[in-house]
């Protein structure tokens, strides 16, 4: 694996030359995992190179843009786009059924709450594009969902400083009981749906 960690070391290499566009375009493209992105990018303020703020908005607008791909996609190829290259952007079939179920199921509320869903976070987008969801509603519902994030590992990659490639380890405490609550919200959200759905058809 010593390819893909030359690799990693490259885009890195990348990303702190171009700065904050650095952090757009490697979330947007994510080559490398998002929390490495952006745990790079709060080493970056710990080094003076950026600022926070700027980390935490360009972050942002590259995490949104990245969906942004995945609903146009969704959107103006479909379906097949996906079963013939989804194996390389890591979008199986299976996920997008699951995804596709949700989204017919449960409105496009779904596109907040899947986002603190591991695998589902990414595969909602696609959906939300094939169904032609309001894109300023996707924007603002990816974008309220994605701040946590971009916030939390900026935060905890500016505090490890040089140490922050033990970011995962770090995190950890942080990510598991978000990922409950938003289990929890999903669930809530679920019901909620399902029970106006019945108090409609009475």
């Amino acid at each position: 694996m010593s390819w893909f960690h030359d690799l990693v070391n490259t885009l890195l290499n990348w990303i702190e030359d171009l700065g904050y566009f650095g952090i757009l375009i490697g979330l947007m493209i994510e080559v490398i995992p998002s929390e490495i992105v952006l745990g790079y990018a709060g080493y970056l303020v710990s080094q003076h190179s950026i600022s926070f703020v700027g980390a935490v908005l360009f972050g942002l607008v590259g995490a949104v843009a990245q969906q942004w791909i995945l609903y146009a996609i969704g959107r103006y190829a479909g379906r097949p786009f996906f079963e013939k290259y989804g194996k390389y952007i890591k979008i199986k079939p299976k996920h997008l059924d699951i995804a596709e179920q949700w989204f017919q199921r449960y409105g496009d509320g779904i596109v907040f709450t899947a986002r603190f869903v591991p695998v589902m976070r990414q595969v909602i987008s696609v959906p939300a594009g094939m169904a032609r969801m309001s894109f300023w509603r996707f924007t603002a519902l990816t974008g309220l969902a994605s701040i946590p994030w971009v916030l939390l590992f900026v935060y905890l990659g500016r505090s490890l400083g040089d140490n922050w490639e033990d970011i995962g380890e770090k995190a950890a405490p942080y990510v598991q009981p978000a990922i409950l609550i938003a289990l929890a919200l999903l669930i809530a959200y679920v019901v909620y749906k399902v029970l106006k759905r019945r108090g409609k058809s009475l």
